[in-house]
């Protein structure tokens, strides 16, 4: 196997939720929204906060490696929701469904055989 299918191959089992961790779906999936903003003992963030942060940072890379003039947000302020919990059960299940797209969008980028994995990303 090529350098570059064993590296798109490892890439796209790891998007898929390989590895040791739970994939996004089993995360998020069955969480009750009365505990979406709150902290859990110990923890330093609310599964909103760190919803909104896997979102962010998932979007800010995709988009850094497929548009050439993106602008990340403010690091590390702009990688965070500015609210411990989200408005509504609407503004849950929209973030959810904006990582699930990024991450689709992301796997289908990684899979297309035309991507070169290992050009420096303009």
């Amino acid at each position: 196997m090529s350098h570059d299918a064993a590296l798109r191959e490892h890439l796209l089992y790891l998007l898929r939720g390989g590895g040791a961790h739970l994939s996004f779906d089993a995360a998020v999936r069955g969480l009750p929204a009365a505990l979406r903003g709150r902290k859990p003992r110990g923890a330093g963030h609310t599964p909103w906060q760190i919803l909104e942060h896997l979102r962010i940072a998932q979007w800010d890379i995709l988009e850094f490696s497929v548009n050439s003039r993106h602008v990340s947000p403010e690091f590390p302020a702009g990688y965070w929701p500015p609210t411990a919990a989200p408005g509504s059960a609407a503004a849950w299940t929209k973030s959810v469904r904006a990582f699930r797209a990024d991450l689709e969008a992301m796997q289908k980028l990684v899979a297309e055989p035309t991507t070169d994995l290992f050009a420096r990303i303009p």
